[in-house]
């Protein structure tokens, strides 16, 4: 048996930087690894959010290799071969069965939303495959030991009480002792089935499904007669961006890699995925692009370059996150949607409250108690958006709550960290959570200017962004003005935030 401080089972990219945390800490790490890397994963598209917590995790567990991933201009020039994409921004269109998209004059069926002002601060979409596998690497130069094709079988105890992971290695029994374990693996991971937890589900969550897979010779919508938005400069190019084409039932991403691979999936209700039969993979995927003829135009060379996954239930929540010895990341307590990009993000603050407890000796208690509190909150904010996707004045007026909350927390960490302790999306804020659950469209189909006033005054105290403003027509910029004017929400003087944000920002 081999005996270790922290075992952390699952080597994504929150394993392995989790890993690199506890060598810092001084623990002894094993990681395990079931598959191989590089392998598929998704969980592929980053946010300004998550580049703030990379660079704090590394600068406060000196992790400086780690650091160039928090933005694509450091990434691209500290390490051009692990392939990432870049995403300036939020696209997002509304498609109608049947119909060409057609931007509307007034540009009722688009919203773009800028999440940074230049390419060089830009965040990125991460090719898992690239990204993971040098994770792994640079844990195994900190000192963590790495084990790859690994069956885990079950959790027993040994007679102190600590945990003992039982199951084998490239067929030889494998027994594992550790103080501590973190469940990295996923949703349904490991720990639920080895402890048994029932799932949970999600309070008035719809059912839904998935079907993506990635691509090449994918052409750009900028470079598509449907999408030209005129005269209009938009605030940054649309397709690079997390690009959603959004439609009665679900919604479709498009991610652009720098390597020409694109990622697209859709996410449906079950409804919709019974009407495509979603379960049969590529011809179902064939039939959804029937449907929409400027999404099948776009697709009409593209070749998939990797069998179609499908996932017959997308949501998952377990009824317990933590226990005396053990504990999930976020990404294996729970997982909800890819929309709007939560599962990067929502994984580093899981890293950094777990490394905060284990520096500290801190209880499993409150960590799992945040853990499944944002996870339903988050779970609320994506179920009224589903509810929306039919009615997309109601959903770009809905979309604010998650654009200001993600701006405020960026820009409070950044500048004045005392104001940032709201949770993720403003769960923590008992107003903001409030609002946000008392409006959803979930609840019900409101007047759509009535409604979008609504939530611009329920996001007043963290728009920091120039957000819900229905002068800007759905298209909102990076104004760094925006956040001087809204200072004093974050708790410092307006001549204060002008000046760290000219050194922040280079501008």
């Amino acid at each position: 048996m081999v005996d270790f401080d922290i075992a952390i089972v699952g080597s994504g990219f929150g394993g392995s930087l989790l890993a690199m945390i506890a060598r810092r800490l001084g623990y002894r790490v094993t990681l395990l690894e079931r598959g191989r890397h590089p392998r598929f994963a998704i969980g592929e598209s980053a946010s300004p959010l998550a580049g703030v917590l990379i660079e704090q995790l590394a600068d406060l567990y000196d992790l400086p290799r780690v650091r160039p991933l928090s933005a694509f201009g450091t990434w691209q020039r500290a390490y051009p071969d692990v392939v990432c994409g870049l995403k300036r921004g939020f696209t997002y269109f509304k498609h109608e069965r049947g119909e060409r998209y057609r931007v509307a004059g007034d540009r009722s069926n688009r919203l773009l939303v800028a999440a940074s002002p230049s390419d060089e601060l830009s965040d990125t979409h991460w090719l898992r495959s690239d990204v993971d596998h040098f994770l792994v690497r640079e844990a195994i130069d900190l000192g963590v030991e790495y084990l790859d094709e690994v069956t885990l079988d079950a959790v027993a105890s040994c007679p102190d009480g600590a945990p003992e992971l039982v199951g084998q290695r490239r067929g030889a029994p494998l027994r594992v002792r550790a103080d501590f374990v973190v469940d990295a693996s996923g949703p349904r991971g490991f720990l639920s089935r080895a402890l048994g937890i029932e799932p949970r589900g999600f309070d008035a969550y719809p059912a839904t499904q998935a079907l993506f897979s990635h691509f090449i010779d994918v052409p750009r919508c900028d470079a598509m007669a449907d999408y030209d938005g005129g005269r209009e400069t938009p605030p940054y190019p649309i397709d690079d961006a997390a690009l959603h084409h959004v439609f009665d039932g679900g919604w479709m991403w498009v991610l652009r890699f720098g390597n020409g691979v694109i990622s697209a999936g859709i996410a449906v209700d079950d409804g919709l995925a019974r009407e495509l039969r979603l379960s049969e993979g590529e011809p179902a995927w064939r039939r959804f692009l029937a449907m929409y003829p400027s999404i099948a135009e776009q697709f009409e060379a593209a070749r998939a370059i990797r069998e179609f996954t499908w996932m017959p239930q997308v949501s998952y929540r377990a009824s317990v996150a933590a226990g005396e010895r053990w504990a999930m990341l976020p990404s294996a307590a729970a997982f909800i949607d890819p929309l709007f990009s939560t599962g990067i993000p929502m994984t580093l603050l899981g890293i950094e409250r777990l490394a905060g407890m284990l520096s500290a000796g801190r209880k499993t208690r409150l960590y799992e108690e945040t853990t499944l509190r944002e996870a339903d909150h988050t779970a609320r904010f994506i179920a009224g958006c589903y509810a929306a996707f039919s009615r997309f004045d109601l959903f770009t007026a809905y979309s604010m709550f998650y654009f200001v909350a993600a701006s405020f927390s960026e820009m409070a960490r950044r500048l004045n960290p005392d104001a940032a302790s709201r949770g993720f999306l403003g769960a923590a804020d008992d107003h903001f959570s409030s609002a946000l659950r008392r409006l959803s469209p979930a609840q019900s189909l409101a007047d759509a200017a009535a409604f979008a006033r609504e939530v611009a005054a329920a996001c007043e105290p963290l728009n920091v962004a120039g957000l819900c403003d229905p002068t800007k027509r759905n298209s909102y910029g990076v104004d760094l003005e925006d956040t001087v004017r809204g200072a004093r929400k974050i708790g410092l003087a307006p001549d204060r935030v002008r000046e760290m944000l000219t050194v922040m920002m280079g501008v």
